[in-house]
Parts: structure tokens; sequence; C-alpha cells
């Protein structure tokens, strides 16, 4: 969407969120009859507890810049659902917003162990900074067991740099390592609690001068799919095409899935089903 296009669409969907709110939802006064449907500006912007003049501004569509702050305290005000407040960035700044921090989910890891038991390709779920949370036996069986790597190791970005398994058995190891390095970085770039982030990274500088060579590139990436190769010491070369996909009960995890390409059949001759609770890929 053309920058002008984004401040057009952002005017319409700031009046009809305003509109859609009613003084007497946060009891402010209603001083009479109201000219205004919904909040008036000024409402708004004493809510949100930002400056009127930069919030009208905003909503009249004028080419200024607002900070992640502000956006926030807005979607706060304005009381946005996740998918609202993330529109909100996208139309404003061209970008996704901070990552929230998400509460726990009751049951979360026995529903997550139900998805990817159902899923017959490999397939794991990570989180944000790329830990590794959970597999399946088909996973296990194409890339080895996560359950023997240490649990502080137990990271794909370490896994991909430190030790030399990945690199041995990947022929597309350096186009790998490069895609996988630039979606960390869109991560680390989304956070909002960074010091796992930092630890990881600076203890990653300290045993890859590759990693530190493509962090300090900066490039940037949210592409959750593509095609992998990898040399399987049973079954030789297998071609994958990898998909990523983000529950909706925890959507900081990622399932990550890879379905075998036709022309790389694994011995079992298993074919790959995804589960009908999963949604759309990311």
């Amino acid at each position: 969407m053309a920058e002008s296009e984004s401040r057009r669409e952002l005017t319409h969907f700031l009046r009809t969120r305003r509109a859609r709110l009613s003084s007497a939802e946060f009891g402010l006064p209603s001083n009479g009859r109201r000219r205004t449907l919904g909040l008036r500006r000024e409402e708004v912007a004493a809510l949100a507890g930002i400056g009127l003049t930069w919030y009208t501004s905003l909503e009249q569509g004028k080419d200024i810049r607002v900070s992640t702050s502000f956006l926030e305290r807005l979607a706060l005000a304005l009381r946005f659902t996740a998918a609202e407040r993330a529109y909100l960035f996208t139309l404003a700044q061209q970008r996704l917003p901070p990552l929230p921090k998400s509460d726990p989910v009751p049951e979360a890891g026995e529903r997550l162990k139900l998805i990817l038991n159902a899923i017959e390709c490999p397939a794991y779920a990570r989180n944000s900074r790329f830990d590794v949370l959970a597999w399946n036996m088909a996973n296990t069986r194409i890339f080895g067991d996560f359950g023997l790597i240490p649990l502080r190791e137990r990271n794909v970005i370490w896994l991909m740099f430190a030790r030399s398994y990945h690199r041995r058995n990947m022929p597309d190891w350096e186009t790998d390592a490069r895609n996988l390095v630039a979606k960390f970085r869109m991560s680390f770039g989304q956070a909002t609690e960074l010091e796992n982030y930092r630890a990881l990274i600076s203890k990653l500088e300290s045993v890859s001068p590759e990693f530190t060579h493509l962090w300090r590139q900066h490039d940037v990436s949210d592409l959750g799919e593509g095609a992998t190769r990898f040399l399987s010491p049973r079954d030789g070369e297998l071609r994958f095409q990898h998909y990523t996909f983000a529950p909706e009960f925890l959507p900081d995890l990622r399932i990550v899935m890879y379905v075998p390409e036709a022309r790389s059949a694994m011995k079992d001759g298993r074919r790959c089903a995804l589960p009908p609770l999963l949604g759309g890929r990311r």
C-alpha cells in the first residue's frame, strides 16, 4: 500500500474506531447533546495521554511520524484488539508492532503436543527467540532428537552456527543460515524484552564468525516458508518445503513443518497431513 493511501486508510480507520465508543463507557460527562458520534478527538487524546495536536494530525492523514509509545497508548485507549493494534502499526509505521508478552495459557503444552502429534511430517514448535519447545516423532526420525541436546543449547540459531552437524548435512547451509538470521533479526526488532536475545547474540558472536558477519549485515525477513535440502544418514538427500504457522492460543509461538517434495521420498513412504486445527501459513 502506498504511503499516501496508508494515511487515507488510517484516517478512516481511526474515525470509525472512536465513533464506535461512547463517552459513557469511560465515565466521561456527556455535556448535553453531542454532535460527534462516539468519542471526540480531545477525549481520545486525554484517554491515551497524548497531545491533541499530534492525534488530530495523525487522524487527518498528515505526513507526521509518531513513536511506538504513542501508538501503543492510542491502541490501549481505543481498546483495540490484537489485530487492530497490528493494523494501526502497519498503517502508521509500515511495520508490525512489537510482540506482546503473552500470558500463559492453561494446558497450552498439551494442546501443542496434540497439534504436533497430528502432523505426519517433521515439525517442531519454537518461540520468537527460536528456542525449541516441542517436536514430533517424525522430526526426531529425520533431523535427530532435540531431547538429547542440553536445554540451554536447544535453540535453532545456536544449533545452526555452533554445531557442525547441520553444516555437514545441509548442502545449502550458507543460504539457509543467512535466511535464518534475517528472520531472527525481525523477531529481535519486534521483541519488547531484549535481555535474553542479547545474551544469545553475544554467545553466538563469541563462537561463530559466520554469525557475527551475517548479524552485522542487518538483513531482515518475515518469510515463513521456503525450500530445504537435508542429507540424512539413513535416507540420503531429502528435499522439503517448510511452512510456518502461528497457533492463535499461543501467538508468540511458531510451528515449523517440513513437507517432503514429490521427488524426495522418505523410505517409509509417508505423506504429510496437516491437522484441521491449524490456520493459514505465516
